[in-house]
């Protein structure tokens, strides 16, 4: 027994075969583009993800005789986008992505509607689904008129896979469509929005079975017994069912372009006013919160670029120790916040700055500011009633000994290691493949990976760090004020 998992990236596709224990067996990754056809604009052909699909797939077939024993597939995608389809099933047109932001009139307006908040649980932002129909519906009213159905991108190769129209709570919680307390489309948010029931999908937990590999597609693959495709999930719930974060508290820190701090909820506490994401998890009555953060490992990035070296070569001179907060402070804003502040005009500076500060100041001060940046959404779980004492690091960022030392003091959390191996989104869509297939229950599927490393918080400059992140908050303040 075999099973598949994909993860449907917004750069490329990842696709991860793992055994009947769920041990990874192989992955194989395919590369397609973004389109920005105008500022702020961000767009996909969805055909390129099938074309992904296709080829992962015949690579996995030919370097793994597992593959003919394909018992489930589970998918999980980005968030957010609408892929609009006729009557026929067609795509009407390229698929409106999650960091696209031309509908941010109209997602304030949604934002702005009586009861709107209290039933999704979160704020209408710009990426969401929902402000994306309304702008087609104002700039495109031919195309608008032809939708039949609504689906994100992981709810499209579903579709593919199997032909039905499914998608699941997790990836559906973030169109602004969903009663996130009840698990269902709500009819108010609908009207709210312009759209009718009969154009969104069927809803499933993540991992319930959603139908089975159309026969065409398993001849060519071939396989010859049934494979079910389970509801699927969004990228990050994915990641959560990757790293075994599905009871109160536990979670994980993201140290990718973005920031992410996730936490799994066993009941549903949500808190728009924090900028807070609170979703449905993958698996029944479950949630979880995140906060994110705009400019993660990007800020490092951007310091790299302007100073002609890389992130590397900026971190390395840290070493290992932690040093104590430096003078410098960076607001790690590039391209505006996510939360707490849910603010899209704001931009990054350095202050403190002075004819004796060097480049490796500069590095300390984009690290601590991430980091206080990640230690907001610390504060707003926090506001729901969270205590958090462990966290698993995962991202490019978590390399940094300095940076995850900085984090976990800055946030007084124990970070713990992966030893290695898979722990991501492509293997929480296998572990979900596995529940949907019947072949496990989702308290064997769902397990923490083994810890390679335990990083502790340094005494001696909680004190230090928690005074300097209130420095952190005020330079906002000023800063907001100014700009």
């Amino acid at each position: 027994m075999a099973y598949l998992g994909v993860d449907l990236g917004t750069s490329g596709l990842r696709a991860l075969l793992v055994d009947a224990g769920g041990t990874p067996l192989g992955a194989a990754e395919r590369a397609y583009e973004v389109q920005h056809p105008q500022s702020g604009w961000s767009e996909q052909d969805p055909s390129e993800w099938i074309a992904a699909l296709e080829g992962a797939v015949a690579e996995l077939r030919a370097a793994h005789p597992e593959f003919a024993g394909l018992r489930g597939i589970g998918v999980a995608g980005h968030m957010h986008g609408a892929t609009l389809l006729d009557a026929a099933g067609e795509v009407i047109r390229p698929c409106i992505l999650w960091n696209d932001t031309r509908s941010h009139v109209e997602a304030a307006a949604l934002d702005a509607m009586e009861g709107v908040r209290d039933i999704s649980g979160n704020i209408v932002f710009p990426g969401f689904t929902a402000p994306k129909l309304a702008w087609v519906r104002a700039h495109e009213p031919q195309n608008f008129a032809r939708v039949a159905k609504v689906l994100l991108p992981a709810a499209y190769l579903n579709f593919h896979l199997t032909g039905s129209y499914f998608a699941d709570m997790s990836d559906s919680a973030g169109t602004a469509w969903l009663d996130t307390r009840a698990r269902g489309w709500s009819e108010a948010l609908l009207d709210a929005g312009g759209m009718r029931r009969d154009q969104m999908p069927d809803l499933l937990e993540g991992s319930e079975a959603g139908g089975r590999l159309k026969p065409e597609l398993a001849a060519r693959w071939g396989l010859s017994g049934p494979v079910v495709v389970a509801g699927g999930a969004g990228d990050n719930a994915a990641a959560a069912c990757g790293i075994g974060a599905m009871n109160e508290g536990q979670g994980f820190v993201s140290l990718g372009t973005s920031g992410v701090l996730l936490a799994a909820r066993d009941g549903y506490r949500p808190a728009p006013e924090t900028a807070l994401h609170t979703f449905c998890h993958a698996v029944p009555g479950r949630w979880y919160q995140m906060g994110v953060m705009l400019s993660a490992t990007d800020s490092l990035n951007w310091l790299a670029r302007i100073t002609g070296s890389t992130p590397r070569q900026l971190v390395a001179p840290l070493g290992e120790v932690l040093h104590a907060p430096g003078r410098v402070r960076f607001l790690p804003y590039l391209s505006g916040e996510r939360t707490p502040h849910n603010d899209a005009e704001i931009r990054g500076s350095f202050t403190g700055l002075g004819a004796e500060t060097t480049r490796d100041d500069l590095t300390r001060a984009v690290l601590e500011g991430v980091t206080f940046g990640l230690r907001d959404s610390q504060s707003a779980l926090e506001a729901t009633g969270l205590r958090l004492q462990r966290l698993i690091a995962i991202g490019g960022g978590s390399g940094s000994r300095y940076w995850l030392k900085l984090i976990a003091t800055a946030l007084n959390v124990t970070l713990d290691l992966p030893s290695g191996g898979e722990f991501g989104a492509a293997l929480g869509a296998a572990r979900l493949g596995m529940v949907a297939s019947g072949d496990h229950l989702v308290e064997d599927a769902m397990t923490k990976p083994p810890t390679g490393e335990e990083i502790t918080p340094e005494p001696a400059l909680i004190a230090q760090f928690d005074e300097a992140y209130q420095r952190f908050r005020a330079t906002y303040g000023a800063v907001r004020s100014v700009q």
